[in-house]
């Protein structure tokens, strides 16, 4: 049975995810791909997105989106951030945005 919630829950996230970088892409498209990490492409495709198909792919068993990191390091670094807590989101903003975006055809993510 827990399974099934599992599965349920994953649909929720996915669907909650693709609305969000819909109305992402719909306020400012630009800093939109950039807090996605997606290309121009991929901007395209989830903004033409309608409810019927949001809910067709959000209707999945596997994650949408997905830690937007190659290694741990960052993720440690924004966790064991010692600034003060006015520069921290900060300092996390910047170490959360040096991953690169991922241009290759085919190797288009959403993220």
């Amino acid at each position: 049975m827990k399974s099934n919630e599992y599965l349920d829950e994953i649909r929720e996230m996915n669907l909650a995810y693709l609305l969000l970088a819909q109305r992402l892409l719909n306020a400012d498209r630009e800093e939109a791909m950039f807090r996605l990490k997606v290309d121009d492409v991929m901007a395209d495709f989830l903004a033409s997105l309608g409810a019927q198909q949001l809910s067709k792919l959000a209707n999945t068993n596997q994650l949408l989106c997905c830690l937007g990191h190659a290694g741990i390091e960052p993720l440690r670094q924004v966790v064991d951030n010692p600034r003060e807590q006015g520069l921290s989101h900060f300092h996390s903003s910047l170490l959360m945005a040096s991953r690169p975006l991922s241009t290759e055809e085919g190797d288009s993510r959403v993220e």
